[in-house]
């Protein structure tokens, strides 16, 4: 045998063995992508129990586990407006098992808010499985204010400069976002309290506590039929179906002004996309049926699966979009 004949059964015995490794390495990945799920699936909400977020995902949870054949356990884990818990889940393991269901908070405003100090990149560390449904906010008052319309609330704040506080869910949270620009275009000055989610917003607003929220109807219009709250406007660009009688903040005389609060479904970045692709199909099934419509309706959400690509692209869009707004305001929360 020549020199070279040794070398080369030298050299290629262990390179076929590395070769036969990788493709056994890859059909058992593939194989664990086609069985997937064989466990469980945690689905972590980093909204207390009873938010909107919340309720929105234990409704679609109970069909998602019917359609995958796998428990879905929901896991509240509240706290900085909803970054504690998103950053928990761009930090786990990607293999199908832990899945996000946010708002617009943590993937869209939270990076310019806490540029070095957020601990986790939306757009790298998180893979979009679909959109969820979206939803107008409503700028509500105790029902015993003395203002009655928009107008009146805000000239209300303009006679007591900062003496007038308004309930978050967190800096950062389309809650803050929003008022903080309607503050800006009112030419008035409030005061924010952050809260673990909106309940407690709700109930310190009809305590007296506060004076004011923003936040979706799903959580306000219960309290508002009850005669408890009032709703003086809404914060889509156009009217709502849903919400009959409540002006919009561009009928009152802001053009312009609209402030969308979303719910969408994430992974952590290099999840299978096998796993996440089957994600999105039997989400997208399960926003089609019925009785979820009917759920999301009733929390005056639009049920709106997406594709992947979709949601990027508006998270995308939607970032460069509020991050001006978030410049214009010389916002920081580090």
């Amino acid at each position: 045998m020549s020199a070279h004949e040794l070398l080369h059964r030298m050299i290629g015995a262990p390179l076929r063995a590395l070769c036969m490794a990788a493709a056994l390495t890859g059909a058992a990945t593939a194989h664990a992508d086609d069985t997937w799920p064989q466990k469980p699936i945690q689905l972590i909400v980093p909204f207390p129990a009873g938010s909107s977020p919340d309720v929105l995902a234990r409704t679609v949870s109970e069909h998602l586990a019917k359609d995958l054949g796998q428990a879905i356990v929901v896991n509240n884990k509240p706290g900085a407006g909803g970054n504690i818990g998103t950053r928990q889940v761009a930090q786990a393991q990607p293999d199908g098992y832990t899945i996000l269901l946010t708002i617009n908070g943590p993937i869209v405003t939270a990076p310019a808010l806490y540029k070095t100090t957020l601990g986790y990149d939306p757009l790298k560390d998180l893979t979009p499985i679909s959109l969820l449904g979206k939803s107008p906010n409503v700028l509500v008052v105790p029902a015993e204010s003395p203002a009655k319309t928009l107008n009146e609330f805000i000239s209300l704040a303009k006679e007591k400069p900062g003496a007038l506080n308004y309930g978050t869910v967190g800096p950062g949270s389309s809650a803050h976002l929003g008022m903080a620009m309607l503050e800006q275009e009112a030419g008035m000055e409030m005061q924010q309290i952050p809260y673990p989610g909106f309940p407690q917003v709700v109930t310190s607003i009809i305590a007296g506590d506060i004076q004011a929220g923003l936040m979706v109807p799903g959580i306000a219009m219960p309290q508002v039929r009850a005669g408890k709250l009032r709703a003086l406007a809404i914060t889509s660009a156009e009217p709502s179906d849903l919400l009959p009688g409540i002006p919009t903040m561009v009928e009152q005389g802001y053009p312009g002004f609209e402030v969308i609060s979303w719910d969408a479904l994430f992974a952590p970045a290099g999840t299978p996309p096998a796993v996440t692709e089957r994600l999105n199909a039997a989400v997208t099934r399960v926003l089609r049926l019925p009785e979820v419509k009917e759920k999301f309706a009733s929390l005056y959400f639009s049920s709106e699966p997406s594709t992947p690509a979709e949601m990027t692209e508006m998270i995308v869009s939607e970032k460069a979009r509020l991050e001006t707004v978030i410049q214009r305001l010389n916002l920081s929360l580090e």
